[in-house]
């Protein structure tokens, strides 16, 4: 079911996460500034709508910039391919050439120019279920009251759905100005390089920084190869590939963290696991996901008396964190009341 219904379960996840980061944005305005709910939220939805389409427009572009400009230089590149390889030695340069000349790359570049298309079309439904959700947010206590059929275990319940909220709105805010950061830095070293495709490779960046641990690794192989291909120069190609490296290194390694502290207190194995296991159901959005999928579990199964081993498995100390000490003041009152 997760495999064939990926489509609509990706777009309703995307939904409630962007439901979650506008609730508390609504709630923030309406009670410093005096606007009215309704209003601050019929605003947001206008904006979220703008946004998704703006980023699935600009997603489309870029994709198809680095499509076309892979393809125009991909006979210079596999010209100085030979160059690249040459101490591999005879036997393996030769065997790799010739799985290199099995390979359509043109093929699979055109394919993948075609699947970023479908970007727009889950934009219009993740458009549709957050406005619903919007409509509907004024019933979400009620329903959990009649659902569990105790105010206390209902109370309970929202406390748990405003500490996932607020545990995966602070990663996915302060991941989103690191892998800013990461991407205006990728951009400024191809921009002095004197490369194309800064701006794509920049979103890119952007975008894979998201995937914890292989996010990072992935982006700068694929900027050194794109360095590769436009300019056939290796030694500009390692200098890049460096450069971007030491990037990664540096914000991955002390900006994010000193940002997040014990934000996630999750465990790297099972980070792991949660990007191969979501990773393969649903592809790459499925590794977008996995971190904030992580966060909910652990800290539902940190409630539940006989999963919570499943929670200690999943944290990094064997401390599994339930948000009982998160500030309940700053919860939207939809779900704390």
């Amino acid at each position: 079911m997760l495999v064939q219904a990926r489509f609509i379960l990706i777009s309703l996840a995307i939904a409630i996460i962007l439901f979650s980061l506008t609730s508390d944005a609504i709630f923030a305005i309406s009670s410093r500034l005096r606007v009215p709910n309704w209003l601050a939220t019929t605003l947001a939805l206008i904006a979220i709508a703008l946004g998704l389409l703006w980023v699935s427009t600009t997603i489309v572009t870029q994709v198809n910039e680095v499509v076309f400009t892979a393809i125009a230089y991909a006979e210079q590149a596999q010209a100085a391919l030979p160059t690249l390889t040459e101490w591999l030695g005879p036997d393996a340069q030769e065997r790799m050439m010739t799985a290199l000349a099995n390979f359509n790359i043109t093929g699979w570049m055109r394919s993948l120019a075609g699947q970023a298309s479908g970007v727009l079309s889950g934009s219009v439904l993740v458009i549709l279920f957050v406005g619903f959700m919007f409509a509907e947010q004024v019933w979400f206590p009620a329903k959990i009251e009649r659902l569990t059929g105790d105010p206390a275990q209902a109370a309970q319940v929202r406390r748990i759905i405003s500490s996932i909220m607020h545990r995966v709105n602070r990663y996915l805010v302060v991941k989103t100005g690191v892998s800013a950061v990461t991407a205006s830095a990728v951009w400024v070293i191809f921009r002095l390089a004197g490369l194309e495709l800064a701006g794509a490779v920049a979103l890119m960046t952007f975008i894979l920084n998201f995937i914890p641990s292989v996010g990072s690794i992935v982006a700068t192989a694929i900027a050194a190869i794109l360095v590769f291909v436009l300019s056939g120069d290796t030694t500009l190609t390692l200098l890049v590939g460096i450069a971007c490296t030491l990037v990664q290194f540096v914000i991955g390694n002390v900006l994010d963290p000193m940002l997040l502290g014990q934000t996630l207190r999750l465990s790297s194995f099972g980070i792991i696991l949660s990007l191969a296991f979501w990773g393969a159901v649903w592809g790459v959005p499925g590794m977008f996901l996995a971190v904030p999928i992580m966060v909910a579990l652990m800290i539902v199964c940190a409630h539940i008396p006989w999963l919570r081993p499943v929670a200690v498995l999943l944290s990094r100390e064997g401390l599994p964190d339930d948000g009982s000490g998160d500030d309940e003041q700053a919860r939207p009152p939809s779900l704390v009341a």
